[in-house]
């Protein structure tokens, strides 16, 4: 059977061992671990009930993991997505005023859109669709939007009736909590600490409770709290005009995280060959899709590749044993997280704005000197936090792009859909000024 495994999984061509994958899937585990906390916190604030969302989360990590790990064999981990999951809560539920079984309904149609596209193909012609930099300014543009929902969930930032926004009460307790949980967390990461998220909100409700500023109630671990959002998905009411644009959104961000997470992980295992195809794609996305579909069934957001899948890689791992140990450990935190009670607030907002400013990196991918790429980038990055809609700066950032290379003379008969969307996002802007 072990020597069966090590076939399957090509141990000798990739020169690994148990050993290696092993601890790689460990490593992988404890630098994505904060997922467990802090995808409840945002996920919670819909209404959802918090224990279900964290038996959810862990479900689904859980399955996710495994399933990329033993289906498409790659380090790739799995779990309900950063900046999905705040554009679920912050856009979808509470300005959108849609309810949260009705958001996972639209989570769940864009899983089955995801798996239909890959049987038909069609996902390369969508990748060659949208211009490369604008996957770095939405990537950017979410890490804004995430670190714009922590600093006002923290205090640091609130809201102003002459200037929108301004500095908060630093002296709160709670703000200033969340300030040293931010400084702990980035000193933690200038030091180059794996665990470091995961560590800061930890230590941030450690000082919490020494200084009085945070209560323990524990929950129970009981898998039978998923009965609260499991299976309450009302996809009809997705069907509905807003929860189409919710659907593309959901779609179109899953497929690019996807697919940037994808190449990060691979270039650095090796695994891309010359002619760079990447062996087993259609794998990887099938076990994408259905994970989201899995995710919505549960009661959580997107469910999509993390990047802190590199660390896994980093520490050696090459195969799916990795992520598929990954997997077990998200298993077994079923039982254990629960138990914790729910993170406070001043403990998760740190933790959203390093990860915000960690995804920020993407664009340094950009050329900010060629006017066809920085105004597009721009646009994206700017618009997507300021009117908390990812929509909105995919919209801008589509329709500026296709606007300056038809207007330049360098539009070309290949880039059709480009223009195509581009006109659907400007007659969803029409219609929005109308109404």
């Amino acid at each position: 059977m072990r020597a069966a495994l090590e076939r399957y999984f090509q141990f000798h061509e990739l020169g690994t061992d148990w050993r290696t994958e092993i601890l790689a899937g460990v490593t992988t585990f404890v630098t994505m671990a904060y997922i467990i906390f802090v995808n409840p916190s945002i996920l919670s604030q819909t209404g959802m009930p918090i224990a279900a969302v964290t038996i959810a989360t862990c479900l689904c990590a859980s399955f996710g993991s495994i399933l990329m790990g033993a289906l498409a064999r790659y380090p790739l981990a799995l779990a309900p997505g950063m900046g999905l999951n705040a554009y679920f809560t912050y856009t979808v539920c509470l300005k959108m005023h849609v309810p949260w079984q009705t958001a996972l309904g639209a989570v769940f149609l864009s899983g089955i859109i995801f798996l239909l596209l890959t049987l038909g193909g069609i996902r390369q012609l969508l990748i060659s669709a949208i211009p490369r930099e604008l996957h770095a300014a939405v990537a950017g543009g979410i890490g804004l939007f995430i670190a714009f929902i922590g600093l006002r969930n923290a205090g640091i930032i609130v809201s102003d009736p002459a200037t929108a926004v301004t500095l908060g009460n630093l002296r709160s307790p709670q703000t200033a909590l969340s300030l040293f949980g931010l400084i702990l967390i980035a000193v933690l990461q200038v030091l180059r600490v794996r665990a470091s998220i995961l560590i800061g909100i930890a230590g941030t409700m450690l000082t919490g409770f020494i200084f009085h500023q945070v209560h323990w109630q524990p929950g129970h671990a009981s898998l039978s709290a998923i009965r609260q959002t499991a299976l309450h998905l009302d996809i009809p009411g997705a069907l509905k005009l807003s929860g189409v644009e919710i659907v593309f959104v959901f779609l179109f961000v899953d497929l690019f995280d996807n697919i940037g997470t994808l190449l990060a992980v691979t270039q650095k295992t090796g695994l891309i060959p010359a002619s760079g195809v990447i062996p087993r794609v259609q794998r990887i996305f099938f076990a994408d899709a259905i994970s989201t579909v899995a995710g919505s069934l549960a009661g959580t957001s997107t469910v999509c590749s993390y990047i802190e899948s590199s660390a896994g890689v980093a520490a050696g791992g090459r195969t799916g044993i990795t992520a598929i140990t990954t997997g077990l450990l998200f298993f077994l935190s079923i039982f254990v997280a629960p138990l914790v009670g729910a993170i406070p607030v001043s403990a998760t907002s740190p933790a959203l704005i390093i990860v915000g400013a960690l995804m920020l990196g993407s664009i340094g991918e950009l050329d900010w000197h060629d006017p066809l790429v920085a105004i597009p980038a721009f646009l994206t990055l700017i618009t997507i936090p300021l009117t908390y809609s990812i929509a909105t700066g995919l919209g801008f950032g589509v329709i500026a792009f296709a606007a300056l290379r038809l207007f330049s003379g360098r539009a070309k008969k290949a880039d059709w859909l480009l223009y195509l969307l581009a006109t659907v996002f400007l007659v969803r802007f029409i219609y929005l000024a109308a109404g």
